[in-house]
């Protein structure tokens, strides 16, 4: 990866591109349950959401796997969806982006109290 493709995120729009690609393929099921684990994995990501990559990857090869063996989607993925990408994201009580923005911007108020009270 580039610079360039750093700055401006061209790999990430080659990467999730070729995600739909993947996700076309699937039986209509398959493509509904993988839109639910795109809206229940985002907020687990960082501000770029490069770390959900290996992550969306895995979860699209899951299904790729299970269409092909002729499961259902719950046999897969269970009646949770959103507890089955908490369960990838790093379990329950994973951080998402908002518990660290909500740290980061605790820290600096209290920075900031702590010079103006002292």
């Amino acid at each position: 990866m580039s610079f360039w493709e750093t700055i401006t995120g061209s790999d990430l729009t080659r990467e999730f591109k070729a995600f739909e690609a993947r996700a076309a393929a699937l039986p209509d099921d398959y493509r509904v349950a993988w839109e639910q684990i795109k809206g229940n994995l985002f907020p687990y990501g960082d501000f770029t959401g490069r770390n959900l990559l290996p992550i969306l990857d895995a979860a699209l090869g899951l299904l790729e796997e299970a269409s092909a063996d002729g499961q259902t989607v719950r046999d897969v993925l269970g009646d949770d969806i959103p507890g089955f990408c908490a369960a990838l994201a790093g379990g329950e009580g994973a951080r998402t982006y908002r518990d660290k923005w909500r740290e980061q911007l605790n820290k600096n108020v209290a920075r900031k109290l702590g010079r103006l009270g002292g």
